[in-house]
């Protein structure tokens, strides 16, 4: 497996480990790493300049992530995910984030009111310019500004977790101009009723923003009907510069 876009690492000032289970991360989010992708740990660790000590060590927390798993002569792929799990995942997306705008409205300031419509802002300009990455990038700091004001830092983890485990169905999505003018208008109304204080008006702007999101979603893939993993058809955006074996 090559990703041509993942970075040299040893010159970092962070810990590798994490910064290899950062780029990594990256690479199976935005689809140059797709379901089902076999891992070549030595070309892997020469993209990368690293040890294959430190790619193992940051492998065993993708692999306890269920992101990465060991998959017979495969050896390790990116973990493929079932109609049932995909259902699942955007399911307790649908219930955390109505928790967290529920606290948000209860607890934030009006300053961090403030940096989450700056934030909207952002992710709105985003999908506008219909780059995945960049769209990828501002929805992590729109969801952390949302956490933060609602004082629950575990609940972006979750949620990172849960989006990161449907990746390959939801970079297809997010390619989508239509998609994306869906997004602006539900998150508006999200956070329109954030701003009013109107818990319940934001609650339901959640739900129906995920249940759009995942109609999406799983449009864009087909269950294998031996055992119902999802398959997502080959190119569009995300694959440029991956040669795979899946």
């Amino acid at each position: 497996m090559t990703v041509e876009s993942l970075p040299r690492l040893m010159q970092s000032t962070a810990p590798l480990r994490e910064k290899i289970i950062s780029a990594l991360r990256s690479a199976i989010e935005t689809g140059e790493l797709a379901a089902g992708a076999r891992l070549g740990e030595r070309d892997l660790c020469e993209q990368l300049s690293i040890s294959r000590t430190s790619f193992r060590e940051a492998i065993r927390e993708l692999v306890a992530e269920g992101v990465i798993t060991q998959r017979g002569r495969d050896g390790l792929v990116v973990a493929e995910v079932t109609l049932a799990e995909a259902r699942a995942a955007y399911s307790l997306r649908a219930v955390i984030q109505a928790l967290i705008v529920d606290q948000f409205i209860e607890r934030a300031s009006e300053d961090a009111l403030a940096l989450l419509e700056s934030a909207t802002k952002r992710l709105m300009q985003a999908y506008r310019l219909g780059d995945v990455k960049a769209i990828l990038l501002a929805k992590r700091g729109f969801y952390a500004e949302l956490c933060a004001g609602a004082d629950n830092a575990m609940a972006q983890d979750m949620i990172e977790r849960l989006c990161l485990r449907v990746s390959g169905l939801r970079s297809r999505a997010l390619g989508r101009r239509e998609r994306n003018a869906l997004s602006i208008e539900e998150i508006g109304r999200i956070v329109s009723a954030i701003s009013r204080r109107d818990r319940e008006a934001a609650k339901q702007a959640v739900a129906d923003h995920i249940d759009s999101v995942a109609r999406w979603a799983l449009s864009m893939a087909t269950p294998e009907p031996d055992d119902g993993r999802l398959i997502v058809g080959q190119g569009g955006e995300g694959a440029a510069g991956m040669t795979a074996t899946a």
